[in-house]
């Protein structure tokens, strides 16, 4: 990387998918999916990217690394097309390629995926998101959709309004447990006003639309809010990621936090810890009491669950019953004394700090090696 835009992590991308093979993508993948296991994520969402480059290389590894890791963790795959799918040279063949995924290996498939804001005209973003909504309607998936990805001024409400119009016209399912409608980025909302947040969660509510928000401060951080290089206040940033605690506290949102990007030049920094994330939410979202710890908790785990497993008595599933099915959970231990070295050469035993509620876990995220995931 040397300039670290968002247009040279495009480029970046396009060149090393050009090199990919079967044994990398599996490599990586396989990586991926066990630091996760042992950072204590027992339900994954993963976005496997198909277009006219990568073919259906990489839904085909990420079918075995869902076989192969089965017996830890739960992956959903989603087929993503990162590219556009109704502009440019290869719209139309990346359509194609997703359809082929779609028909050849559905029964592997929970989620489609679409990123309407790389179409190069909003005509075809909103084609873009017509074709995502039909086309899930019709074979029964989830939608993911990274709905938009930059802080242009205009109407930002205008992608939000258009996507309610079809999926209010298309009939999406709204009783309990039906697919969700996930949106990821959302980066334009940041600029919204009271009038418009209120006006949207009221339209969702009242439509019974199983719409949920998926705030990705990692990468929205990275990218968002850089100002020009004539810019009168150089040192100015905009925070421009969702505020998914106020949204979910102050308009009744549906809301959690993710990591969409690890080791590539979108986000080349962090890990997809979710406990990491959502301790960066304190600050990022000036959530320090201790009830934002529950809540940025709840945002990684109970929140997230929602978003991407939609089952009829979703909040059932988080209790605990005699007889009833049993969710993984996170255990947290403590490490009770530190050893350090002295000038005697005695190790000198230090009692470490104990982690005794939510708070101190959101506040001082614990060593991989204090979690375990119970099955």
């Amino acid at each position: 990387m040397k300039s670290g835009t968002f247009q040279e992590a495009l480029a970046n991308t396009s060149e090393a998918k050009k090199r990919y093979t079967m044994d990398d993508l599996y490599l990586r993948g396989s990586q991926l999916l066990a630091t996760s296991y042992k950072q204590g994520v027992g339900f994954l969402r993963a976005f496997v990217e198909v277009d006219h480059v990568t073919k259906l290389q990489p839904l085909k590894t990420a079918i075995q690394l869902k076989k192969d890791f089965g017996h830890l963790l739960e992956v959903q795959i989603c087929v993503f097309a990162q590219d556009p799918i109704f502009s440019t040279a290869h719209g139309e063949e990346n359509r194609f390629l997703l359809l082929t995924g779609l028909e050849e290996f559905g029964e592997h498939i929970e989620v489609i995926g679409t990123t309407p804001y790389v179409e190069s005209s909003f005509e075809a973003s909103r084609r873009n998101i017509e074709w995502a909504v039909q086309t899930a309607l019709r074979l029964k998936k989830c939608l993911d959709f990274h709905i938009e990805y930059n802080l242009n001024g205009g109407d930002v409400m205008e992608t939000f309004r258009y996507l309610l119009d079809t999926l209010i016209t298309e009939s999406w399912p709204t009783e309990p447990g039906a697919p969700t409608v996930v949106l990821g980025h959302a980066t334009r909302l940041s600029q919204a006003s009271h009038e418009q947040l209120s006006s949207l969660s009221r339209r969702i509510k009242e439509e019974l639309l199983p719409v949920h928000f998926v705030g990705l401060p990692t990468s929205d951080l990275f990218m968002m809010g850089r100002p020009q290089p004539d810019s009168e206040m150089p040192l100015s940033r905009v925070c421009g990621t969702m505020n998914i605690p106020r949204m979910i506290r102050e308009y009744g949102f549906e809301g959690c936090v993710s990591v969409n990007n690890v080791g590539n030049s979108f986000t080349p920094y962090g890990t997809g810890d979710p406990l990491a994330l959502a301790s960066l939410g304190v600050g990022v979202f000036h959530a320090g009491t201790e009830d934002d710890a529950k809540l940025l908790y709840e945002m990684v785990s109970t929140r997230a669950m929602n978003a991407i497993m939609p089952l009829k008595h979703s909040r059932e599933k988080f209790t605990l019953a005699t007889g009833s099915f049993l969710l993984k959970m996170l255990l947290i231990k403590n490490k009770e004394v530190f050893e350090i070295g002295a000038a005697t050469g005695k190790p000198v035993k230090v009692p470490a700090r104990l982690r005794l509620s939510v708070k101190d876990v959101i506040w001082d995220t614990p060593d991989f090696s204090f979690r375990t995931l119970i099955h």
